[in-house]
């Protein structure tokens, strides 16, 4: 049977696939609407299985906040060309969207999810048909607090930062402190939070680094120890220099606005390497 161009673009909006793969579909189909997106859903884990060891690299990276609820996702891609498709950011703007209105806490459950007739995980499988490319959720994070403020980097959807403060400010005050976590890549909040692991290392290093530059034996620790100082001041947010006034640490910027103010959590996300 002949297939109408009313049909195709039909199935175009009810599936997002090309105007050939519908046409084709339809084709194959015999003019049948619910045999033809099987086919198209068939297409998509047939490539989903092919491309399951390939490198997916690229992607959409964004974040949002609902009152005291924030979450950063990435849905990742083969390519740049796919990672900027209209069609791609919006899946992962609609993922997100379900993700953070039935808070979620990992992916496996925002896999579960509803999204149109399929859940969450159909939905990246019947794209990845429609792209030709491997795709996958990646880079899941949350933070829960009083007031949270979120950050895409020069809204190109790479690198995603949020910040919770203790108390309820001006919104130019988190955003500020989500843009200095974008650029200062901190690992801690404080020096309490920086891992043991982390911290042991840093201790090694500096102690070795003293033994070479000849250091008496008995001054080796001191002079490590001072050296973590400023490896604090380096990777915890709260000690870091504020990016807007290198004048003060963020710590006291944020005394600066109200003395009890704080940051209580922070995440970050990048596809980029660092």
């Amino acid at each position: 049977m002949a297939v109408s161009m009313a049909d195709i673009t039909k199935l175009r909006k009810m599936t997002g696939a090309g105007m050939m793969d519908c046409k084709n579909a339809l084709n194959d189909a015999n003019g049948d609407f619910d045999q033809a997106m099987k086919i198209i859903r068939e297409k998509g884990q047939a490539v989903a299985a092919k491309r399951s060891d390939r490198d997916a690299s690229e992607g959409c990276v964004l974040v949002k906040v609902d009152g005291g609820f924030g979450a950063i996702l990435a849905l990742k891609c083969e390519t740049d060309f796919v990672a900027k498709n209209e069609d791609f950011v919006k899946l992962t703007q609609d993922i997100l969207d379900a993700a953070v209105a039935n808070k979620c806490k990992t992916v496996e459950e925002i896999n579960a999810l509803p999204l149109g007739d399929v859940t969450v995980a159909q939905a990246i499988i019947d794209r990845s048909g429609i792209t030709g490319e491997k795709m996958e959720l990646d880079g899941y994070q949350t933070l829960e607090g009083a007031s949270i403020s979120a950050y895409n980097h020069q809204n190109k959807n790479f690198l995603c930062t949020m910040v919770a403060l203790n108390e309820v400010v001006d919104t130019k005050i988190g955003h500020e402190i989500a843009m200095q976590v974008a650029a200062m890549n901190p690992i801690a909040l404080d020096e309490a939070s920086v891992p043991a692991d982390v911290l042991e290392k840093e201790k090694e290093i500096a102690a070795d680094k003293a033994r070479q530059e000849g250091k008496p034996e008995n001054m080796i620790e001191k002079i490590a120890m001072g050296r973590i100082g400023k490896f604090y001041k380096e990777v915890c947010l709260l000690k870091q220099d504020f990016i807007q006034d290198g004048s003060k640490s963020v710590a006291d910027y944020l005394k600066t606005i109200n003395k009890d103010l704080t940051v209580t959590g922070f995440r970050r996300f990048t596809l980029r390497a660092e």
